[in-house]
């Protein structure tokens, strides 16, 4: 499924180590905070690639030449039919236009001369194909480091700092959900020794092919870039709950390079692609993304302590209460600004 946070967003705000525990612990609380946002917001974010039907005339009481996705909210439409003919992109519209997407409603273009209806039968007499979501925003984050088949399921970047755990991305027109990363050998050695030393942080005559806040790793320590320069790196040493340690002239740097992914996602197909494409990471609305590291941070604060906080209400001004409103305030926030409103339908 589909999350609105990456594990490493959880961890940077929360300072977890790496262990194989904390990584199972902190995918569930995302998983089950994403999917509490949805029912908040009674809608999904992510975009999807669906062809879906309705009933015309169904019981919306609706116009004749409207018809109201409800749930169902799409970004852009590739395809449109009625009955079994096809209506052209000239012959509707989708609102409302002046902030969309997402779009809410499908109208039949009054001037044109198509309409919804036709056909055998009333049942999923509509179809309609498209991109289905809140919103398509992306940035490119990365580039393929290597030709990739149809049936890889783990693939290489050339540098990944954007990238987590649960990030949606694109290469050409398929998506594919990270499931993992791993380091891979960068094929550069350090030219420095390091000493065993919180204060040793330069990585002299190493810079190139490197990004700031990616993660390296020197012999068995994971190391953070900070900063850069022309020549050199500087790095937090002993990152990710790894051991401070003493390194070598010609140690290799390892980084997180490689992404397991799940291919073909949310209704695209895997395919090829070429060394060198552009990757693109899907952006979910920063107000959800906040609210889903708050409440999967909730979840992993409240595991720790076995559940037993005690919620504290009216003036009290404890720990937890201040916790309490913070994620409350945050809560309804997110409605206002995301939540899909009812309708109210005539009878």
């Amino acid at each position: 499924m589909t999350t609105y946070a990456t594990r490493e967003e959880i961890k940077e705000a929360l300072d977890f180590k790496e262990t194989a525990r904390a990584n199972r612990q902190i995918d569930r609380a995302i998983e089950a905070a994403s999917r509490s946002v949805e029912a908040l917001c009674h809608r999904r974010f992510y975009p999807e690639i669906a062809t879906r039907l309705f009933d015309w005339p169904n019981q919306q009481y609706a116009r004749p030449w409207r018809l109201w996705l409800d749930q169902n909210e799409i970004i852009s439409v590739t395809a449109l039919s009625a009955g079994g003919t096809v209506i052209p992109s000239t012959d509707y519209f989708l609102e409302p236009n002046e902030y969309g997407p997402p779009y809410n409603r499908l109208e039949i273009d009054l001037a044109s001369s198509s309409a919804f209806g036709g056909g055998d039968t009333h049942q999923r007499n509509i179809s309609i194909s498209g991109l289905f979501g809140y919103r398509n925003d992306e940035s490119i984050v990365a580039d393929a480091d290597g030709a990739i088949d149809a049936t890889q399921t783990s693939i290489d970047v050339a540098t990944a700092p954007g990238i987590g755990v649960g990030s949606l991305l694109r290469i050409g027109t398929e998506r594919m959900i990270v499931s993992e990363r791993l380091m891979k050998d960068t094929f550069i050695d350090i030219g420095v020794a390091l000493t065993a030393s919180n204060n040793d942080v330069t990585l002299a005559g190493v810079s190139t092919g490197f990004s700031v806040d990616e993660v390296i790793l020197i012999d068995s320590e994971r190391m953070l870039i900070v900063d850069k320069s022309a020549t050199s790196l500087t790095v937090k040493r002993a990152w990710d709950g790894s051991v401070l340690a003493a390194h070598s002239i010609g140690a290799g740097i390892n980084a997180l390079r490689t992404l397991t992914v799940t291919r073909g996602a949310l209704g695209t197909t895997a395919s090829t692609h070429s060394s060198g494409d552009d990757i693109y990471r899907w952006d979910p609305p920063g107000p959800v993304r906040t609210l889903v590291v708050g409440q999967a941070i909730s979840t992993l604060t409240s595991e720790q302590s076995g559940y037993s906080r005690v919620k504290r209400s009216g003036g009290s001004t404890g720990e937890g209460a201040r916790d309490t409103s913070a994620l409350s305030v945050l809560r309804d926030q997110v409605y206002d600004s995301h939540g899909r409103k009812g309708r109210v339908r005539g009878v």
